[in-house]
């Protein structure tokens, strides 16, 4: 009943969406031993060209590297890989010639060297959670990603029957108190994005605050944003409509556009 269910919102959410410009991403959350930082690094480097590549031929808009904090193997995951792309079918269906863009990158090294750098590839990480994902709604900002920023992701999970009461909340209400904050200079950005798939994960959507750096994040807010009586209580009718599974912060370390 439950996978009926999805099947009817995500084909909802699929044609609703239909020939919007929206962003697209692919969320990898990686589990990096304390013994592999080093190797999964200089793996990282080794993808990065491949990234640039990518983005030259458009096969996607961009890609970035979180690490996450505060790091070591006992918090689950080390980082986040972040694939951007301006389309919900190149990113659904991995369009491009990755192929095309491996030689490109690395135009002298055989496909045996090749093959050895996909292995370890798959040896210096766990690749545990990838998740495809729509960003609905933002703050009117003109904040920019770079190394550096530092982000906080809400994993956020509508509570059964209250999907689209959870998303009212977030885009009428909870947007209003972010804007306050983005045009007070006390954080950079927030994002709303919708977890298209899988099904069976532990959340339905993120929610991601962004601040240029450390002294923005932890600057001192001054007084809370003045919102309204009905905005007020929208946001609590928000807050019901949802439960935060989990919460990571993370800073920018690479990125390529």
């Amino acid at each position: 009943m439950k996978k009926t269910i999805f099947i009817t919102i995500f084909f909802s959410l699929f044609c609703h969406t239909t020939g919007q410009n929206n962003l697209y991403l692919v969320y990898e959350f990686m589990r990096v031993d304390n013994e592999q930082e080093g190797t999964y690094m200089d793996i990282e480097t080794f993808w990065q060209k491949i990234h640039e590549k990518r983005v030259k031929n458009g096969d996607i808009i961009g890609w970035d590297l979180w690490r996450l904090q505060p790091g070591g193997e006992d918090q689950g995951y080390q980082y986040l890989t972040v694939n951007l792309y301006d389309d919900k079918v190149k990113m659904m269906s991995g369009a491009g010639d990755f192929w095309k863009a491996v030689t490109q990158a690395y135009p002298n090294l055989s496909e045996e060297k090749l093959n050895e750098k996909f292995n370890q590839t798959s040896k210096s990480r766990d690749l545990a959670v990838r998740l495809y994902v729509e960003q609905v709604d933002k703050t009117e900002d003109e904040f920019e990603v770079s190394v550096g920023t530092v982000a906080i992701f809400h994993m956020m999970q509508a509570v059964e029957g209250k999907y689209w009461e959870y998303e009212e909340g977030e885009r009428k209400a909870w947007k209003t108190w972010h804007q306050q904050q983005v045009d007070n200079n006390t954080k950079g950005s927030w994002k709303f994005n919708r977890i298209m798939m899988p099904s069976d994960n532990h959340a339905s959507h993120i929610t991601v605050n962004m601040f240029k750096n450390w002294d923005q994040r932890y600057m001192e807010s001054p007084a809370g944003p003045k919102l309204s009586a009905s905005t007020r209580r929208a946001l609590n009718k928000g807050v019901l409509a949802r439960e935060v599974k989990n919460v990571y912060q993370a800073v920018l370390i690479r990125q390529v556009r």
